[in-house]
C-alpha cells in the first residue's frame, strides 16, 4: 500500500469505458477520489466504435452494482434486464449518464502517454513505494500534463491494438500495403457507404471467435437481400472445423452467444460462405485486378477476394507503462497470478476462478491492469468478471482486505474455447476450439440440421463480450 503522505492524491483511472467508470464509482463508494482519464472526446468511446453489434449479455449481466448505486438518485433505471443492448445502447444509456454523474472526475481529451513513480525510473530501488504515481497527459489541443496519484488502474482495455492478419503473430508481408482493402472491425453494413463497399463483393473473413461469426452473419444476411446478390464470404481458420469449432450452440448458457455462433454456421451451410481450414496467412498479394490474394505459409494461394475483415483478437499496449515494474505473464501479457486462470492453452470453458486484487498486482505496488486491459492476449472476457475486479481492487486501495478478498464471481459457461496453443498437438490438430468442453473433438460435416437453422434465426445481430 502506498505511504500515508500519497493518500490524499486521487486515484487515477486510465479509460472511461465499462471497466473504468465501474472502477471510479467503486472508489467513490469507498470515500476515495477517482481521476478518469479518456482519450476520446465521450465516455465509452472505444464500445461507440461498435456501437451497431448486439452484445450477448443482458442488460442485467452489464451494469456494475456500485454505478447503479450512483445513478439511481438522478431518477435513472436500468432497462429490461432480460433485453440485450448493442454497443451504442450500453454507451448512451448508461457509460455517458454514468460518467456525467462523475461529472469533473471524468477528462476526455485526455491520452496517457506515460505512468511513472516521481523521481524514480524502473531502475531506482530506494525509497520507490513512498513515491506517488506521476502520469504524464496530452491533451488534444497539444498541451502536457503531470498528474500525481495515489493509486494507477489502467483499464485502457485492447480495442485500440488489434491482432494482424499473419498466421505467426506479425502482420503478413504486404498487410500493411493493402490497408485500403483490410478492415480489423466488424464493418456496419446498415450505413450504405459501408454497404456499398461489401454489397456483390467476395471478402474474406479471418478469425474464430464471436466477432467473426458476427461478420459471417452480417455478410450472409447481405447476401440474402435484394441489393447484396453475389456477396461470399470466405471464411480463413487457423485450425480445423469440430464440433467445438461454432462454440456452445443450444448448451450455452449465454444463448444469444450460442445462438451467434449457430448463425455463423448457418452462413457456411447456406453457401453464403465458404470455409478455408488450416490456413495460415504469410502474405497479402495484389492481382492485376487489384484484388487481393491471401497467401499461406503452407503455399496455398487463395482465390482473390475484394475485401479482407481480419478479427483475430486484440493485444494490450503496454509502451506507456514502460517504466513500472509488471509482472506479465510471458504469452498472455496477462499479470502472472491471473494467467492460468484464463490461459485458452489450459483452462476448460467457462471455468475462470473468482480473482481480484492478488490476482491483478503487479511487482509495483499500487497499480492495477483491469478489466479487458487484464486478460492480455485471451479472449472471452466478460463485463461482470471486469466489475468484480474493480470492486476488490477498489477495497485494496482503500485498505479493506477483508472486503478485497472475498471475491465471488460465477460465470455463464461457454462452449467456445481458445486453443490457441493446442493446434500442433495430436489430439487437437484438426479442432479449432480445442475441444476442452466435451469429448475429444470428431470432425463434422456441414449440414445444418433443422434446429440448428431454427436457432440460428433467432441470434441478436452481433456478440461483443461486453467488456
Amino acid at each position: 500500500m502506498n505511504a500515508p503522505a500519497t493518500t490524499e492524491l486521487p486515484v487515477v483511472v486510465i479509460g472511461a469505458g465499462p471497466a473504468g467508470l465501474a472502477a471510479a464509482a467503486h472508489l467513490v463508494e469507498q470515500g476515495i477520489e477517482p481521476l478518469v482519464l479518456e482519450a476520446g472526446p465521450t465516455a465509452g468511446t472505444a464500445v461507440r466504435e461498435w456501437s451497431h453489434v448486439r452484445l450477448f449479455s443482458t442488460w442485467g449481466e452489464v451494469v456494475d452494482p456500485a454505478a447503479e448505486k450512483l445513478l439511481a438518485p438522478t431518477g435513472w433505471t436500468r432497462p429490461d434486464p432480460a433485453t440485450y443492448p448493442s454497443g451504442g445502447d450500453w454507451a448512451e444509456s448508461y457509460l455517458q449518464p454514468l460518467a456525467d454523474v462523475l461529472g469533473d472526475r471524468v477528462r476526455y481529451g485526455a491520452r496517457v502517454t506515460g505512468v511513472s513513480r516521481t523521481g524514480r525510473d524502473r531502475i531506482v530501488d530506494a525509497d520507490r513505494e513512498a513515491q506517488p504515481f506521476v502520469v504524464h497527459v496530452a491533451r488534444t489541443d497539444g498541451r502536457e500534463e503531470r498528474l500525481l496519484a495515489r493509486a494507477v488502474i489502467d483499464a485502457s482495455g485492447t480495442w485500440a491494438t488489434p491482432g494482424p492478419a499473419g498466421g505467426s503473430g506479425l502482420p503478413a508481408l504486404g498487410e500493411k500495403a493493402a490497408a485500403d482493402r483490410i478492415t480489423y472491425r466488424v464493418p456496419e453494413l446498415k450505413d450504405p457507404a459501408v454497404r456499398a463497399r461489401y454489397a456483390g463483393k467476395r471478402t474474406a473473413v479471418i478469425g474464430s471467435g464471436a466477432s467473426a461469426f458476427t461478420a459471417l452473419a452480417y455478410l450472409a444476411d447481405l447476401a440474402k437481400s435484394d441489393d447484396g446478390s453475389g456477396t461470399k464470404g470466405v471464411w480463413i481458420l487457423r485450425r480445423g472445423i469440430s464440433g467445438s469449432t461454432f462454440g456452445g450452440g443450444e448448451a450455452d448458457q449465454l444463448p444469444a452467444r450460442g445462438a451467434l455462433g449457430l448463425a455463423a454456421k448457418a452462413a457456411v451451410d447456406e453457401g453464403h460462405a465458404d470455409a478455408v481450414t488450416g490456413f495460415r496467412t504469410e502474405a497479402i498479394e495484389r492481382d492485376t485486378d487489384g484484388r487481393l490474394v491471401l497467401v499461406g505459409e503452407d503455399g496455398r494461394r487463395l482465390d482473390a477476394v475484394d475485401e479482407v475483415i481480419v478479427l483475430t483478437g486484440f493485444r494490450p499496449d503496454l509502451s506507456f507503462l514502460d517504466e513500472l515494474r509488471l509482472g506479465l505473464d510471458e504469452r498472455l501479457q496477462a499479470p502472472v497470478a491471473l494467467a492460468p486462470l484464463i490461459d485458452p492453452n489450459q483452462h476448460s470453458c467457462g471455468t475462470v476462478y473468482p480473482h481480484g486484487h492478488r490476482e491483478l498486482s503487479h511487482p509495483e505496488q499500487g497499480v492495477y491492469l483491469v478489466g479487458m486491459k487484464s486478460y492480455g492476449r485471451a479472449p472471452t472476457f466478460l463485463a461482470m468478471t471486469g466489475y468484480e475486479q474493480v470492486r476488490s481492487v477498489a477495497a485494496a486501495i482503500a485498505g479493506d482486505t477483508e472486503s478485497a478478498d472475498r471475491v465471488e464471481l460465477t460465470l455463464p459457461e461457454t462452449g467456445v474455447c481458445g486453443g490457441a496453443g493446442l493446434f500442433d498437438t495430436p489430439d487437437a490438430a484438426e479442432a479449432d476450439g480445442g475441444g476442452c468442453c466435451a469429448p475429444a473433438p470428431q470432425l463434422v460435416q456441414l449440414g445444418a440440421p433443422a434446429a440448428v437453422e431454427a436457432a440460428a434465426e433467432q441470434a441478436p445481430a452481433g456478440g461483443c463480450c461486453g467488456s
